[in-house]
């Protein structure tokens, strides 16, 4: 069963201004939550869910992931985004969702930070190099 597709995310943000019941879930480790930043949906009403996929430093994936998706309040037909940092690990995630149940898990495209360009710097794509709303953690 395949997720729901990817989204640009600017089309992540329009869905979340939109879709009154829209959630961001970013899978991202506590680490990357408190020294790269975070999202920033105030203006939209909206916090996002912090729910690692992997933990830091080990990098072991969180089985409990879906159960701790649930307990977080988020509807099995809520439009889903997840997001990590470059659109890797939030594909495992909304595989995972969508296996689980959860009908709309988008992943979002080159995460909040994107791809490495030629010199290995994260700067070419992603939800900060789109200009959208983010705070440091």
């Amino acid at each position: 069963m395949s997720y729901a597709g990817d989204v640009t995310p600017e089309q992540a943000w329009a869905g979340l201004r939109d879709e009154p019941g829209a959630v961001l879930v970013d899978v991202r480790t506590r680490a990357e939550w408190s020294y790269v930043g975070l999202p920033d949906l105030s203006s939209l009403g909206k916090e996002p869910v912090l729910l690692e996929w992997q933990s830091f430093p080990t990098g072991a994936v969180n089985v409990g992931f879906t159960d701790e998706l649930a307990a977080a309040g988020v509807a099995k037909d809520a439009p889903l985004y997840l997001l990590c940092r470059s659109g890797v690990r939030s594909v495992a995630a909304a595989e995972a969702a969508t296996r689980e149940g959860w009908t709309r898990a988008h992943n979002v495209l080159h995460g909040f930070e994107g791809p490495h360009d030629d010199q290995r710097h994260r700067s070419v794509a992603g939800w900060k190099v789109a200009g959208l709303p983010w705070v440091q953690g």
